[in-house]
């Protein structure tokens, strides 16, 4: 591939946290779901539970903002292939919102079994 650098973990994770800022500073729903993941995390904190489950709630928390990230990736790509509307960039843009759908959903799920394990529901 003509466009691909050589590989060297400092630059990427350069790119990585740029691509953080961009997202961050350009991507509203980003922005929401760091603020969600901000506001969960607090909560998290304060729940009488137990570490193990704390831990198991704050990693579930990454699968939104993954999530978005992907979107917001699939998003842009799109924008650059064609500005006209084609079912098909509708089609791309809407599995993106799935990903953002279903992951929002998973982690509504994680957090709904480990507080009824946690609180000893069942």
């Amino acid at each position: 591939m003509l466009n691909k650098p050589k590989y060297n973990f400092f630059k990427n994770t350069v790119y990585a946290l740029e691509g953080l800022k961009d997202a961050f500073l350009n991507e509203s729903s980003f922005r929401l779901q760091v603020l969600a993941f901000l506001i969960f995390t607090v909560l998290i904190i304060y729940l009488p539970i137990e570490y193990k489950f704390k831990a198991i709630l704050f990693i579930s928390l990454f699968l939104n903002i993954i999530a978005e990230i992907i979107n917001s990736a699939i998003e842009r790509v799109v924008d650059l292939c064609t500005k006209e509307i084609h079912p098909l960039a509708k089609n791309a843009k809407d599995l993106g919102a799935t990903v953002v759908f279903l992951s929002i959903l998973t982690t509504v799920i994680i957090w709904l079994i480990v507080l009824l394990f946690a609180f000893k529901i069942i």
